[in-house]
C-alpha cells in the first residue's frame, strides 16, 4: 500500500515573512510622489492665495491673506489702470481658438486620409514637405508671415491669428489622422469603392464616423496650442484686440506690475479653459493617441 507524499511548499511561508518586514521600497516611492507634489503644487499655492490678498507684494506671497477678498478677480476681470481686460480677451481667445481648432481638423483629417488611402504621386514627398512644417521655428520666419498676411489683407487680431494657427495646425493633424486611418482596414475602404462610391463619399460616409478618437485628440492638441501661444498673439494683434496671453503679459509682464493680486487672479482664469479640458477630456486624449498604435 502506498503512502502519499506531501510536498512542501515555501511560497507562503516567505510571504507571511516579507510580510512582516517594513517595505522600505514603497515608502521610499511615496516619499518621492509627495515630494514632486509638494514642488509642483507650491507655485499654484502662492498663485490661489495671492489673488485674494488686498495689496499683495512678493515679499508676502507665503502667507495666507489676512482678509479674503475678491476685489483683485474683479479688477483683473474688467481691467485696471489702463491695462487690458481679462474678460474680453478670454471672449476673443475663445473666438479664435475654436475655429482654428476645427478648421485645422478637418483638414488634416482630408490630408490624412487622402495620403494613406488614395495613392498618389509622389504622396511620400508631399507628406514629408507637409511634416517640414513641424520643424520650422517660428522666429525665424515671422517677417515672411508678416508679409504674408500683410498681403492677403487680414486684419491684425483674431482673423489674422485663426488663418496662421491654422496653417501651423496642418502637419500636425496631418501627421495624427494619416497614421490613425493606417489603421482602419482595407476591407472597408474596398467595399465602398465596390459599392461605387468615389473619394469624397468613402470620406464623408464609411472614415469620417470611424474618426472620433482622431478628432479628439487633434482638438484637444490644436485648442491648447491656440490657447497658450504668444508670440504669433505679440506680432499679429494688440492689447485691444489680441488673446488673453497677450492681455496677461500687458498686465504683469509688460510693463512694471501694476498689481501682484490681480496679476496672479488673471494667471488663474487665463489657464483655467485649458485646465478644464483635460479634466474633462484627457481620458479621451490618451485613448485616442493609442486607438491607431495598433494596425487593425
Amino acid at each position: 500500500m502506498s503512502e502519499s507524499v506531501t510536498l512542501y511548499d515555501p511560497a507562503p511561508a516567505v510571504r507571511r515573512r516579507r510580510g512582516k518586514g517594513f517595505n522600505w521600497a514603497r515608502l521610499l516611492r511615496y516619499l518621492l510622489l509627495l515630494f514632486f507634489l509638494i514642488v509642483v503644487l507650491i507655485p499654484v499655492y502662492v498663485l490661489v492665495i495671492t489673488s485674494f490678498k488686498e495689496n499683495a507684494t512678493a515679499s508676502q506671497a507665503w502667507f495666507l491673506p489676512e482678509n479674503w477678498s475678491l476685489e483683485n478677480w474683479k479688477s483683473a476681470w474688467m481691467g485696471f489702470k489702463g491695462l487690458p481686460a481679462i474678460g474680453p480677451a478670454l471672449g476673443r481667445t475663445v473666438g479664435m481658438v475654436v475655429p482654428a481648432a476645427i478648421i485645422s481638423s478637418f483638414l488634416g483629417s482630408m490630408n490624412g486620409f487622402v495620403l494613406s488611402r488614395w495613392r498618389i504621386p509622389y504622396s511620400n514627398v508631399i507628406f514629408t514637405l507637409i511634416l517640414f512644417g513641424m520643424f520650422i521655428p517660428y522666429q525665424s520666419v515671422m517677417v515672411p508671415l508678416y508679409q504674408i498676411v500683410h498681403g492677403l489683407g487680414l486684419p491684425p487680431g483674431t482673423p489674422s491669428l485663426i488663418f496662421l494657427h491654422v496653417v501651423y495646425g496642418i502637419p500636425i493633424t496631418t501627421l495624427i489622422f494619416r497614421n490613425y486611418y493606417e489603421s482602419i482596414p482595407n476591407e472597408l475602404i474596398e467595399s465602398s469603392r465596390v459599392d461605387g462610391a468615389g473619394m469624397l463619399k468613402t470620406y464623408s460616409r464609411v472614415v469620417l464616423p470611424l474618426s472620433v478618437p482622431s478628432f479628439v485628440v487633434v482638438l484637444i492638441w490644436q485648442f491648447t496650442s491656440a490657447w497658450n501661444d504668444f508670440l504669433f498673439a505679440l506680432f499679429f494683434s494688440s492689447g485691444n484686440n489680441g488673446p488673453v496671453t497677450l492681455a496677461l503679459y500687458s498686465m504683469a509682464g509688460g510693463s512694471m506690475l501694476q498689481d501682484y493680486g490681480a496679476s496672479m487672479a488673471a494667471a488663474i482664469m487665463s489657464s483655467l479653459p485649458t485646465l478644464l479640458v483635460y479634466i474633462l477630456l484627457g481620458k479621451y486624449f490618451v485613448g485616442g493617441l493609442m486607438s491607431g498604435s495598433v494596425k487593425g
